[in-house]
C-alpha cells in the first residue's frame, strides 16, 4: 500500500456505527449516490474526520484530444496570473454522533481498486463499523412520474432477511463490474456485512434527480432508523416533477413514450404485489390455483 494513505484527523465518539458510501462515476445516474450523501452531510451538519489521498488512484494524463483528456484532469482556476484553486479528486469521511453514522463520499477510483478497498475497510476496522451500505443509481426505462425501484445486492445471504421487509428487489445481473462490486467481495473476505442499495432512475432525465434522492433517503430512514425530516426535500421533489412534466408536454413523442413506460411500470408493480400476496397466502395454507 506504499504511496497510499488514509489520513485520520480525529477519532469520532461513535459506538459500532453504520457506514454509508456514495461515489461519483459508474453508479451515480441522476446524481443519486452523491446527492443523497451530500444532502445527509449538510442536513446533519456532519463533521469531517478522515480522507483518502488521491495519488495513485486516478488517471490524470489520458492520451487523445483535449476534450477527452480534460475529463480526467484535476480542476484549476487562475485569476490575473495567480493560481487560486487546484482541486484533485476528494474522498472524505464524515460522522454524525446522533445517528451513529459514518459517511464516505468521493470519486470511484480509476486505478488500484484493491488499494482503495483496503483503505475504506481499514477505516471501517478503525471505527468498529458494524454495517456498510453503498447508495447508488443506474439509468433505466422507468418514468419520472413514479417512485424509483430500489435494487439490492449483498455480501452475505444472511443480510437479505433484514432488507427484504423494506421492499427492495434483489438484483439479477451479469456483465461489467464496478468498484463497489470489488469492495463488496473484499468486505465479505473480512467478515464485514455490506449491502448495495441502487435506485433505477429515468434515463431521459439529466442532472440531479431530486425525486430519486428523496426515495433513497426515505429507504435509508426506515432501514437505519435515521432521525431526519424530509418534508423540505419533498417540496423540492414535487416542484422538480412539475417542471419536468410541463417540459414533457412540449415533446409529444417523449410524452407518448413516458405513457408507455408508466403502463409497463404499473403492470410490473401489480404483478410483483400479486406474487407477494400469493406467497403470503400459501404460507397461511391458502392456494389460489
Amino acid at each position: 500500500m506504499a504511496g497510499h494513505k488514509l489520513e485520520i484527523f480525529k477519532r469520532p465518539p461513535l459506538d459500532s456505527p453504520r457506514m454509508l458510501i456514495g461515489l461519483s462515476g459508474w453508479m451515480d445516474s441522476g446524481e443519486v449516490s452523491t446527492g443523497t450523501m451530500n444532502w445527509l452531510i449538510t442536513y446533519l451538519g456532519a463533521g469531517k474526520f478522515a480522507e483518502i489521498e488521491p495519488e495513485g488512484f486516478y488517471i490524470y494524463n489520458f492520451p487523445g484530444g483535449m476534450e477527452t483528456s480534460a475529463l480526467f484532469r484535476p480542476y484549476t482556476k487562475i485569476v490575473a496570473g495567480r493560481i487560486r484553486t487546484y482541486h484533485q479528486p476528494r474522498n472524505t469521511f464524515y460522522f454524525d454522533k446522533d445517528n451513529d453514522l459514518v459517511m464516505f463520499v468521493g470519486e470511484e477510483p480509476n486505478l488500484n481498486w484493491q488499494g482503495f478497498s483496503d483503505l475504506i475497510l481499514a477505516a471501517c476496522s478503525e471505527m468498529n463499523v458494524s454495517e456498510i451500505y453503498f447508495v447508488g443509481s443506474v439509468a433505466g426505462l422507468i418514468p419520472h412520474t413514479r417512485d424509483p425501484r430500489i435494487f439490492c445486492s449483498v455480501s452475505d445471504d444472511a443480510l437479505k432477511g433484514k432488507l427484504a421487509e423494506f421492499g427492495v428487489k434483489f438484483s439479477d445481473y451479469e456483465g461489467p463490474a464496478g468498484f463497489i462490486t470489488h469492495l463488496t467481495v473484499e468486505a465479505a473476505k473480512k467478515g464485514a456485512g455490506m449491502s448495495s442499495l441502487v435506485a433505477a432512475v429515468p434515463a431521459y432525465v439529466h442532472g440531479e434527480n431530486l425525486r430519486c434522492v428523496e426515495t433513497m433517503l426515505k429507504t435509508l430512514k426506515v432501514i437505519l432508523g435515521l432521525d431526519i425530516e424530509l418534508e423540505s426535500l419533498r417540496n423540492l421533489s414535487d416542484e422538480f416533477e412539475r417542471r419536468l412534466t410541463n417540459a414533457v408536454r412540449d415533446m409529444p413523442e417523449l410524452a407518448e413514450t413516458i405513457t408507455k413506460l408508466e403502463a409497463d411500470y404499473d403492470k410490473e408493480i401489480f404483478d410483483l404485489q400479486m406474487t407477494d400476496l400469493q406467497d403470503w397466502l400459501h404460507k397461511k395454507g391458502i392456494r389460489l390455483d
